[in-house]
C-alpha cells in the first residue's frame, strides 16, 4: 500500500474518532489541565492570585485531609472488598435457585432502585438507636450499639447499607456466573472434583474479567464516595439547613469525613477552589494507583489460576 491511501486512510480513522477527541479534550483534558493550573493559585470564583506551591504546602499541614484520606482507605480495604464478596455470593446462590427465581433476583436488585438520600435516610432510622434494628436485637438479650452516632460503629453501617445496595454488582455477577460453560462443571464433577475445586479452577478463572470490572469500579465508587456519608452524618446529628446553622461533614468525631467530602466543603463553602484543585488532583492520582495496582494484580492472579 502506497503512503497516499494509507494517509487517507489514516484520516479517515481520524474522522471517525473525532467526535470523541472532541468529547475527551472538552470534557477531560481541558479541565484536567485547567485544575492542574488552578492547584498553584489563590481562587474564590472572583479574583485570581498566583500563589506557587503555597498550595501544596498546606495540604501536608491540613489535619482534616488525613482523617478524610484514613477514612477513605477504610472504604476501599473493607467496604469494596465486602460488596464484591457478598454480591459474589448472593449471585452464586441465586443460580442454584429453580423455584421462583425471578422473584429473588428482583428482590435483590430492589434496592438499587431507591434514590440514594431516600435509602441513607432510611437506614439512619432503622439503625437509630431506639430504631426497629436495635429494638429486635433487644428482643434476643443483645444491646444495640449507636450505629451512626458512634465513631468506632459509624464506617461498619455504612458498609451494612453498602451491601444492602449493591444490586447493580450482583446482577453482573449473575450474567457472568450463568454464561460459565456447564460442560466445564460436568467434566470437573466426572474427574471427582468438589464445590470448592470447581469454584476455584473453572468459575473464577472464567469470571475474572467481570471480577477485576467490579474491584476496579468498586474502588473508584469509594474514592469518590460522598452521597451518602454526607447524609448519614448530618441526619444522625440533627443538623439542619435553617439561616445561620453550619454544618461541618464528618460527625461523629469526623468518622464519616471522607475526601471528596472535604474537597466539596473547601471548594463550595470556603471558595478556596485553589485548595480544592489540589484535593481533587490528589483524588485523580490516587484513583489512577488504585487502579493500576488493581490490574497488576488481576493479571497475576489470571496467571495463577490458569
Amino acid at each position: 500500500m502506497t503512503a497516499g491511501p494509507k494517509r487517507r486512510e489514516g484520516l479517515r480513522a481520524l474522522l471517525w474518532l473525532s467526535p470523541w477527541i472532541a468529547g475527551f479534550s472538552i470534557f477531560f483534558v481541558y479541565p484536567l489541565i485547567s485544575v492542574a493550573y488552578f492547584s498553584f493559585t489563590r481562587y474564590d470564583l472572583f479574583t485570581l492570585e498566583w500563589v506557587g506551591l503555597d498550595n501544596w504546602r498546606y495540604l501536608l499541614q491540613d489535619e482534616r485531609v488525613w482523617i478524610s484520606a484514613k477514612n477513605t482507605l477504610w472504604l476501599v480495604v473493607f467496604m469494596v472488598p465486602a460488596q464484591v464478596i457478598f454480591a459474589l455470593a448472593v449471585a452464586q446462590l441465586l443460580t442454584k435457585v429453580k423455584a421462583g427465581a425471578g422473584f429473588f433476583r428482583t428482590v435483590f436488585y430492589l434496592p438499587t432502585l431507591v434514590p440514594m438520600v431516600a435509602g441513607t435516610v432510611a437506614f439512619v432510622f432503622l439503625l437509630n438507636p431506639v430504631g426497629p434494628v436495635n429494638e429486635i436485637l433487644s428482643w434476643i438479650g443483645v444491646g444495640g450499639p449507636d450505629w451512626f452516632g458512634d465513631a468506632s460503629w459509624s464506617k461498619p453501617s455504612l458498609t451494612l447499607l453498602g451491601l444492602w445496595g449493591c444490586g447493580n454488582t450482583m446482577v453482573i455477577f449473575l450474567a457472568a456466573l450463568l454464561d460459565v460453560p456447564k460442560h466445564l462443571y460436568e467434566a470437573a464433577s466426572i474427574d471427582g472434583a468438589g464445590a470448592w475445586r470447581q469454584f476455584r479452577s473453572i468459575t473464577l478463572p472464567t469470571i475474572s474479567p467481570v471480577l477485576m470490572f467490579s474491584a476496579v469500579t468498586g474502588v473508584i465508587y469509594a474514592l469518590q464516595y460522598f452521597t451518602q456519608a454526607m447524609i448519614a452524618s448530618r441526619v444522625a446529628s440533627g443538623a439542619t439547613d435553617s439561616a445561620g446553622s453550619t454544618f461541618t461533614p464528618g460527625y461523629p468525631d469526623q468518622s464519616l469525613l471522607t475526601l471528596p467530602q472535604w474537597l466539596f466543603h473547601v471548594g463550595f463553602r470556603d471558595f478556596s477552589m485553589g485548595y480544592a484543585s489540589v484535593l481533587a488532583l490528589v483524588l485523580f492520582g490516587t484513583s489512577m494507583i488504585f487502579t493500576l495496582i488493581l490490574l497488576r494484580q488481576f493479571r497475576k492472579a489470571e496467571e495463577v489460576l490458569s
